[in-house]
């Protein structure tokens, strides 16, 4: 059987901000990207890889959200404060099992890897084509799979690892395209040896192009961090944690933290200034969003005041009722997520994060009633409309400090350092030490107050679920999902320990096992007869 993938190139309308305002579908088959009519040029390996570009951006959602947030313990089930229907309230509230798997098709991944691994094959094997800027793109290829097989492991565990585009290799059967689920350490040794690729290639090039919109050799260093942390905290099946890769976490976030290109903010509300501030000193590398061209999920977090479920109808903090169009949403926005009232409680009122954060309303007799995400929503444009279009920050500065406190902590250090320069930015003009500052405590209070750090830090930036996977108890103990201090508005952990623990992973959708007989079912949610993954 003749196999034939179909592959989207988008045309380049502007590369310095990544974005085409005007680009046309091309659906060619794999033969033409693997003959000589393509991979002849820098502009074609360009265009393609701005293409591979878009494909990041179009999986953002489920990326941040669904797999970095939705699960952590922040977010609201059932309505919302302002009586909309919330949505998926089976992955917040941790309702998996073989039928109900939360995503499908690995989250559609693989097509995204199919496209780096076309890059890195064709263009590898073409010498003639090899230049300082081609280099750098493989860096950024390497990068990019990387960043994709972490999202997979994190999420899955062990998973298929396909270097290579089979069928320009001769396979033509669908037997020959069947893989299986590699173990949890092949799988993370993978990701480590495409991490050092990508720095083989980038070299000493550091350039970062489009306004931080592009991958770059500083947004490897920071995916490295965060791997090489991942693998010295969380044990999976074969893949143990090692001391080393700790040292080699702290390394990663070391050299940027000296790298003088990165820098906190002065404000808070400055990093995500869409008018003036993309780009700025405190992203590393971000989604890139424009007007006209892609917009955000932002709008999936703010009322909807055209249907009267606000304007007139909630009070502000003075106990006056609200009568104006707060945030300037101009009816473009929807609220069908929520974050639960115990977040925005944690915050100290002191601490500008909560304002530029989440707007509160309340109930006539000044009871909480909920509250509104108001970080990141772009802006109002010329026409008087409301557009969603603020860059997803995917890494910034203050996440290396907080990091690196994670680390200090591991090493049963003082991460109490770190944990106030982030604090102090925070607080601003009511910054006191004596008041506000944290002094090093225990293990367990030290990652607490990280992970809570992290919590006010990053709403919205799919952190979250991730954190209480890798955060612990203690240095060898259980991870912060099964510790009930994590989960707001809750007297019980976000996962039960004794019953749930295999949920820290997620399910395969049955359409996909059956489609490849090789495929086993994650460890725990397996159906009588079926054998495990690993």
């Amino acid at each position: 059987m003749k196999y034939i993938k179909s592959i989207k190139i988008l045309c380049v309308g502007c590369l310095s901000a990544l974005l085409c305002t005007s680009c046309d579908l091309d659906l060619t088959p794999i033969d033409y990207y693997g003959s000589g009519n393509f991979w002849n040029t820098e502009a074609q390996v360009e265009s393609y890889m701005t293409g591979i570009h878009v494909d990041l951006r179009n999986n953002q959602w489920n990326m941040q959200y669904l797999m970095g947030e939705a699960r952590g313990g922040t977010s609201k089930v059932g309505t919302s404060s302002l009586n909309t229907s919330i949505n998926y309230d089976q992955i917040k509230v941790q309702r998996f099992d073989s039928n109900n798997t939360g995503f499908s098709s690995w989250a559609g991944f693989y097509g995204n890897i199919f496209d780096c691994n076309l890059l890195i094959q064709e263009v590898e094997k073409n010498e003639a084509l090899r230049s300082d800027n081609i280099n750098y793109m493989l860096g950024q290829a390497y990068g990019i799979r990387a960043y994709y097989y972490f999202h997979l492991y994190r999420t899955f565990g062990g998973v298929p690892l396909i270097d290579r585009v089979k069928v320009l290799d001769g396979a033509v059967t669908a037997e020959e395209l069947y893989t299986a689920r590699s173990t949890p350490k092949q799988t993370m040794d993978f990701i480590k040896a495409d991490l050092a690729k990508s720095l083989e290639f980038f070299g000493s090039n550091s350039t970062i192009k489009g306004d931080k919109g592009y991958w770059s050799k500083a947004a490897t260093q920071m995916l490295a961090g965060e791997v090489y942390l991942w693998s010295a905290k969380v044990p999976l099946a074969d893949q143990t944690p090692a001391a080393s890769d700790l040292s080699a976490a702290e390394g990663f976030f070391k050299a940027l933290e000296s790298d003088t290109r990165f820098k906190l903010l002065d404000s808070f509300a400055e990093v995500f200034n869409t008018a003036t501030k993309k780009g700025n000193q405190e992203t590393i590398f971000a989604i890139r969003r424009v007007e006209g061209e892609s917009t955000g999920n932002a709008g999936e977090f703010v009322y909807a005041d055209p249907n009267g479920n606000f304007i007139n109808q909630v009070n502000g903090r003075d106990g006056n009722l609200i009568k104006k169009d707060t945030l300037l949403l101009k009816g473009n926005g929807w609220q069908r997520n929520e974050y639960k009232e115990g977040l925005w409680k944690a915050f100290n009122a002191q601490d500008s994060r909560r304002d530029h954060t989440f707007l509160d309303f309340y109930y006539k007799d000044g009871r909480l009633q909920g509250t509104i995400l108001k970080k990141n929503l772009g802006f109002v444009n010329s026409a008087g409309l409301r557009i969603f279009c603020g860059d997803d920050p995917v890494y910034r500065y203050a996440e290396v400090l907080l990091y690196l406190a994670e680390i200090e902590n591991m090493k049963g250090g003082d991460p109490a350092k770190y944990i106030n320069l982030v604090r102090k930015r925070a607080y601003a003009s009511n910054w006191d030490e004596s008041v506000y500052g944290y002094k090093n405590s225990d293990f367990l209070t030290n990652e607490l107050t990280i992970l809570n750090e992290r919590a006010k830090e990053f709403v919205n930036e799919g952190k979250r679920w991730f954190d209480v996977c890798r955060m612990k108890d203690a240095p060898n103990g259980k991870a912060l999902v099964f510790n009930t201090a994590s989960n707001y508005d809750a007297s019980t952990s976000i996962l039960d320990y004794a019953t749930e623990a295999h949920k820290v992973l997620w399910p395969i959708d049955k359409a996909t096992l059956n489609a490849d007989p090789m495929l086993k079912q994650t460890p725990g949610y397996q159906e009588a007869g079926q054998e495990i993954a690993w």
